[in-house]
């Protein structure tokens, strides 16, 4: 072998550099390697430090043979970049290969090749950082180089908007208020009776107890809690069951939970509503499902509501086959009575976990076949864990408690061959405005409101937002700006939806799908639009009409993933250029101001009215329909019958966003081809 101070070809400064450490290297590359960043480089003939020569010997650069074992590193007098570039490819394969346990995720290479990168740098003071791919380059450099050059949004409150800001501050206060009080009511559950009953007598862990032991140790995302308040056939808090999203071993899933200290798990049209939109959440992000089911079937007096339609019950069954058609797993326990209706569930399911004692599943209960056939039989002998294991087949795995059943289903999803996401968290600015703020600009009406900029500048990171069209259709504000390092397209209301505010929306639309950037949709349209009272205004109106229809068309066929947040109101056919529910949104929230309605019942008065007498409503009656729009429109009327996926206080909007967009980003990861068959159970 050639000395260390000179090549086999006798030029001096090469070499070839052997680096024979022992042991296998501990803790996070970049912290092996920072170390050594800070230390000048021993130099060799020509100024390469030689690792493993004579020269670095007890020096720092001493420690690279706890790191490197078995790895031949090459340098020449003057590399090229391309030769540099293929060293480190080089290196990261034989280091991969050689400390397979190490190198776990892809966060974890690439902090490797970025250290090792910056070692080189500073070995060969000429070298630049651009000589290396872009692939050796982490999302969080990238971001942090590139995004900071982002024009900063002014969001400081005019002076003369003060009493505009304590005006809706008094009015979210009272909106979060009642926002507490129905939270309050959600976390009872049944009652304190209900609950006795249910971990006492029936020995069951309760719906959120269940969900600690089944997710990871993550806060998940709880889809519309105040779904079932105030409903013609009385409150159904939470409609008898938890829907979210929340991870299990590093993947996001979609799981139903029934509550059964809610009427005993029982059914209710708006319990079909909130299963339905959650599996419908999953087929959009193509989640994996996990059901916990635990229900006494339908509430048989509101059968027409929930049994014949097309959009009732036996959709959940039919969404089970069609998400197995689309390679979208579900899991299913059995973790209560399954009776009727609730059997199909767990059974359809393409892996079924079942619980000893408590675990039950039969079309018709013991009473029902006493009344039947005269004949006295137990739950177990009729439909329990270990009949439905060994005899009938119906379930795939027996658990002698509920600890045992979740374990089950976490190895259950570690048998999906699911490829994780990269484990990368993202450098990203606080908004320099703080949330807080963002109660005093939640609008209390129309007539209150404050230009979206004050709220946008709150949200964004670092405040920094890339304006498209700044000078055209004011009225509407579009641009990009990034919610903790995901990059999103902004659609946000700045006043009525004019022509050429509707063209500017479906120009700017088409360029995120175009692009595949999501878009976050900013609602807050305009009660009602004046009636045109001239040939010209009537012109006017028809031709934004029409751009209004242009920005309908252009929402509605974009495919990218799109999230509604209605910050004031939600009126008329201008929310449906804004992503309303009816245009098919992957998530929309609502704050606890906002207003849901045709039209609001502030303005229902400048409505001309018919002139026939017979028409006329007296002021009583007029009084009464305004009421009834009042109540009506309100976030958490909206929220109660799920109009929304829920309603989120202000402060929290930036976190849940955020959330969401993580949550949707995970389904490139998951994409197969379609199979024409779901699994079937045999």
């Amino acid at each position: 072998m050639a000395p260390p101070s000179e090549d086999p070809a006798g030029r001096p400064g090469g070499g070839i550099l052997a680096v024979t450490g022992v042991g296998r290297p501990r803790g996070d590359p970049g912290a092996v390697l920072s170390g050594l960043l800070a230390q000048p480089p021993a130099p060799g003939a020509g100024g390469v430090a030689l690792w493993g020569s004579r020269a670095c010997r007890g020096s720092s650069l001493g420690r690279l043979r706890a790191m490197w074992n078995n790895i031949t590193v090459c340098s020449l007098w003057r590399p090229s970049p391309s030769f540099m570039s293929s060293r480190i490819q080089t290196l990261t394969r034989l280091f991969i290969r050689n400390y397979k346990d190490f190198c776990k995720d892809r966060q974890t290479i690439w902090t490797l090749q970025n250290s090792l990168c910056q070692v080189m740098k500073k070995t060969v003071p000429t070298l630049k950082c651009n000589m290396f791919p872009r692939c050796f380059v982490s999302n969080k450099a990238r971001y942090g180089q590139y995004t900071k050059t982002f024009p900063v949004l002014d969001g400081s409150i005019p002076s003369v908007c003060e009493h505009v800001f304590e005006e809706n501050l008094r009015n979210s206060e009272a909106c979060i208020q009642r926002y507490s009080e129905l939270l309050c009511k959600v976390s009872k559950g049944g009652g304190e009776n209900a609950i006795l009953r249910h971990t006492q007598r029936n020995k069951k862990l309760l719906v959120r107890e269940r969900l600690r032991m089944l997710l990871d140790d993550e806060t998940f995302l709880e889809l519309s809690p105040f779904a079932g308040f105030d409903l013609p056939y009385g409150d159904v808090p939470a409609a008898g069951c938890l829907t979210g999203i929340g991870k299990i071993c590093g993947i996001w899933c979609v799981f139903i939970a029934n509550d059964a200290t809610i009427k005993g798990g029982t059914i209710y049209p708006i319990s079909v509503k909130k299963q339905l939109r959650a599996q419908q959440i999953a087929i959009q992000n193509r989640l994996l499902s996990v059901y916990l089911v635990d229900s006494g079937g339908a509430f048989l007096p509101l059968q027409a509501e929930l049994f014949p339609d097309e959009s009732h019950g036996g959709r959940i069954f039919y969404n089970e086959a069609i998400m197995s058609a689309m390679k979208i797993p579900q899991v299913a326990v059995v973790c209560g009575s399954c009776t009727a209706g609730g059997a199909y569930l767990p059974t359809m399911a393409e892996e079924t976990v079942i619980i000893d004692k408590i675990g039950t599943m039969f079309l018709a209960g013991p009473p029902l076949v006493k009344a039947a056939t005269g004949e006295d039989i137990s739950s177990e002998d009729l439909g329990g864990a270990r009949m439905h294991s060994k005899v009938s087949g119906c379930v795939d795995h027996f658990a002698s408690s509920e600890k045992e059943a979740y374990e089950c289903v976490r190895n259950i999803i570690l048998t999906l061959n699911y490829e994780l996401p990269p484990e990368e968290t993202l450098e990203y600015d606080d908004p320099l405005y703080s949330a807080e703020e963002l109660l005093g600009l939640a609008p209390r009406g129309y007539s209150y409101t404050l230009h979206i900029k004050l709220i946008l500048s709150r949200l964004i990171d670092g405040s920094r937002f890339q304006e498209f069209k700044a000078e055209y259709g004011t009225t509407l504000v579009t641009g990009f700006a990034h919610m903790e390092g995901h990059l999103v397209g902004i659609v946000a209301n700045n006043g009525e939806l004019t022509h050429d505010a509707s063209l500017k929306g479906s120009h700017f639309v088409q360029l995120c799908s175009q692009r595949c950037v999501p878009i976050l949709f900013l609602q807050n349209t305009a009660p009602h639009a004046p009636e045109p009272t001239s040939l010209s205004q009537a012109e006017d109106h028809t031709n934004r009409l029409k751009a209004q229809a242009s920005m309908m068309a252009a929402v509605a066929c974009a495919g990218v993933p799109k999230i509604t947040l209605v910050i004031g109101g939600c009126y008329g056919n201008e929310s449906y250029a804004m992503c309303g529910r009816s245009f098919d949104p992957n998530f929309l929230f609502l704050w606890p101001n906002a207003r849901v309605a045709l039209v609001d019942s502030r303005h229902i008065s400048t409505f001309p009215q018919a002139r026939d007498d017979d028409c006329i409503g007296d002021d009583s009656e007029l009084k009464h329909l305004k009421e009834k729009l009042d109540e009506e429109s309100s976030a958490f009327h909206s929220s109660a019958r799920l109009w929304d996926d829920g309603i989120i206080l202000p402060q929290n909007s930036r976190k849940v966003i955020a959330q969401c967009l993580t949550i949707m980003k995970q389904q490139k990861y998951q994409i197969a081809s379609l199979q024409r068959y779901p699994v079937i159970r045999l």
